[in-house]
């Protein structure tokens, strides 16, 4: 039996039995861990809050959006935005050693209309542009009470309907830790270079997170959220996000949820679905 709890000593799709972590210092890219050493499944979705694990060396992790939907009634431009995301952030992960994997993220398709109280309604729809991340694992990648990780990436423009045409960037530090068995506390601090077209320059973000994982029956978990983003020169958002996870396999995780925007700045509302595999 597999049980569902979110973030890293409490990884997805885990099974109960307790063993001595072993030496994987040796495994890289083009020496891979044993599937047998593998380490429990950890994704960094569906909640915002990133795992502090990598994945093996040599394993390769997809963590895929089916479908997102977004509606905001507040939109500074228009009388409301609704966004439909095929692929939103689909993340393709490749462990480089055993404690730092890289990561590609980008959105298949996205289709962005527009509502404005006057005149005819707008629809842009491309894919986005390109995330590049690395995340290293200082301690907890093989277990513990509590994890640590560190995560820089860049985002490169990809020219595209939906392209900023600028490159961003930031860095993040996720931490869990395991209070129970059935219960996980993940937190976040993130610090993003993001650029404001309206105002032809870049501003800073701090997102900040917390989020309880926690097991619910057998295969099936739990998380509820907090998301906050204060962006300098810009009105803080803030969020409430909730979901469920279900592990169909020990290599397989199947997820759905939901963000509600609790300041006017933020969406009103998002519904997303999604899945993580591991080959």
């Amino acid at each position: 039996m597999y049980r569902i709890i979110i973030a890293c000593t409490v990884a997805t799709a885990t099974t109960t039995h307790a063993h001595a972590a072993p030496d994987k210092s040796a495994f890289n890219l083009f020496n891979p861990t044993p599937r047998e050493l593998w380490r429990d499944l950890s994704a960094d979705r569906p909640d915002a809050t990133e795992s502090p694990c990598t994945v093996d060396a040599g394993a390769i992790q997809l963590e895929l959006s089916f479908f997102e939907y977004a509606y905001d009634s507040h939109n500074d431009d228009a009388n409301a935005v609704e966004t439909w995301t095929i692929g939103a952030d689909t993340n393709v992960k490749f462990g480089l050693l055993h404690n730092m994997d890289i990561q590609f993220i980008t959105s298949l398709y996205s289709e962005e209309r527009s509502e404005p109280d006057a005149g005819p309604t707008s629809t842009l729809s491309g894919f986005s542009d390109l995330t590049v991340r690395l995340k290293v694992n200082f301690w907890g990648n093989e277990g513990g009470k509590t994890a640590l990780g560190l995560l820089p990436f860049i985002t490169i423009p990809t020219g595209t309907s939906l392209s900023t045409d600028k490159v961003a960037g930031g860095i993040a530090l996720p931490f869990s830790w395991l209070i129970s068995e059935q219960l996980n506390l993940g937190l976040m601090a993130e610090i993003d270079l993001i650029y404001d077209d309206g105002e032809d320059n870049y501003d800073v973000g701090f997102l900040h997170t917390a989020v309880l994982g926690f097991e619910i029956i057998g295969p099936l978990g739990g998380y509820v959220e907090y998301v906050g983003n204060a962006v300098s020169d810009g009105d803080y958002e803030a969020s409430f996000s909730t979901g469920l996870t279900h592990g169909v396999t020990e290599n397989l995780i199947l997820d759905v949820g939901m963000l509600v925007g609790l300041t006017r700045a933020s969406d009103d509302f998002t519904v997303f679905t999604g899945m993580t595999i591991r080959f």
